[in-house]
């Protein structure tokens, strides 16, 4: 499993009683399970953890936290995005800090464009089964 069900449940519970996050949605992303406002990333659970997008100006109070890193999936910091491990995430305190913060970075946010839908056209059935692949 690629993540822990059990974080997302958490984190998710701390999105709703932190107040209102309009446009709020899941998707599968990293691996894991972001969650969104207006299609900004707000925080997600990945294998091992968690990470927050607090944006540049509460960047050093988020690393200040006790157990929170920079996020570098590519191999170097990623400005604004912070990462924590397991145990940080069952700490309700630090979890619900950087709930926090990363709400508030997302309301300042403007949406997001809605995608396009893909003008590719449908994939053809299987000549072995009859099924169309997906």
């Amino acid at each position: 499993m690629p993540y822990d069900e059990g974080h997302a449940t958490v984190m998710r519970d701390d999105l709703y009683a932190a107040g209102e996050l309009p446009g709020i949605e899941e998707k599968r992303m990293f691996g894991g399970l972001c969650f969104l406002s207006f299609g900004n990333m707000v925080c997600g659970v990945h294998k091992g953890g968690g990470m927050y997008r607090v944006g540049p100006d509460r960047y050093k109070d988020a690393l200040a936290l006790p157990g929170v890193e920079e996020l570098s999936f590519t191999g170097r910091p990623m400005k604004g995005l912070v990462e924590v491990d397991d145990d940080v995430l069952g700490d309700d305190d630090t979890r619900r800090k950087l709930t926090t913060m990363a709400m508030a970075f997302a309301a300042s946010l403007p949406p997001k464009p809605p995608k396009k839908p893909s003008k590719k056209a449908p994939r053809k059935p299987s000549k072995k089964t009859g099924v169309s692949k997906a």
